[in-house]
């Protein structure tokens, strides 16, 4: 399958779902609202939440049902995409060939556009699943709790702590490999483990997809700082860090051997993420 296609054609049905769980534009505070729909529709390969939806898949799940949780999953991604590039932090100008969200606003609305995307999204996953029994409830809380974890002081946000401690500095390979793993890795690889869990995973599922994540997670940044030649590519050299790229791969997608052609559209992914170029 042509991954970057079939990545389009999950967009519009990701794109769909994400428009209507977000204000309208013309909703009060008209300013704030249009600022969130900016970020969220300023173009993107919405690869997280087609993670959620292919690991629902491969435990044999029904995609419609983990649907809001990968919109959620998008609103963090870009929550944080607009308070990286705020002045404060990486200060930068230009995303996706767009005005970022400060640019475009203001810092003001661009620090609360972010803070209400990332309260969307949990209030987005208060509706995963439509829960109809305990097991239910008890799988939308936990997933929520995992995705909290992942994107608090030990992931997401504390990579990117770690990274603006390192600013101007010279980075020993454990730190840029802490940052890589949170930063980057942590929200990818939860996309996985929920997606799983909430498509009705077992525990031994749950593990092997989220190890999956893990590894896909680490192989999207290292691919990332190969293209740009900064970071673990910076520090190791890029044949090391092509090296380093096959081998997570090859780890991952021995995670998937066991949901045979379930999980087929998950090594095409991996696949696409070592070989891509932009």
């Amino acid at each position: 399958m042509d991954i970057p296609s079939y990545l389009i054609k999950q967009t519009k049905t990701i794109n769909k779902a994400l428009d209507g769980f977000l204000p309208k534009k013309t909703e009060y505070p008209k300013t704030l609202h249009e600022a969130m729909r900016y970020s969220v529709f300023s173009g993107g390969k919405r690869i997280r939440p087609v993670f959620v939806l292919e690991a629902c898949t491969a435990v044999g799940g029904d995609r419609k049902k983990v649907l809001p949780a990968a919109c959620a999953v998008e609103f963090i991604h870009n929550y944080s995409l607009i308070h990286d590039d705020l002045p404060c932090m990486d200060d930068d100008d230009l995303r996706r060939g767009q005005k970022t969200c400060h640019k475009k606003f203001n810092e003001e609305t661009a620090l609360l556009a972010g803070d209400a995307l990332l309260t969307l999204a949990f209030r987005v996953l208060s509706t995963v699943p439509k829960a109809s029994s305990a097991e239910g409830f008890k799988r939308q809380l936990i997933s929520a709790s995992w995705i909290a974890e992942a994107i608090g002081s030990r992931g997401m946000v504390g990579g990117q702590a770690v990274d603006l401690e390192c600013q101007d500095k010279d980075i020993e390979l454990p730190t840029i490999d802490y940052i890589n793993m949170h930063k980057t890795g942590s929200l990818i690889a939860v996309c996985l483990r929920v997606g799983a869990y909430l498509g009705g995973g077992s525990k031994a599922e749950v593990q092997a997809l989220f190890r999956y994540g893990k590894y896909v997670g680490l192989l999207f940044q290292i691919v990332d700082d190969i293209i740009d030649r900064e970071g673990y590519a910076k520090s190791v050299g890029v044949p090391e860090a092509r090296k380093q790229a096959e081998e997570l791969l090859s780890k991952a997608t021995k995670e998937l051997v066991k949901f045979g052609r379930k999980s087929l559209i998950l090594n095409q992914i991996a696949d696409f993420i070592l070989t891509r170029n932009y």
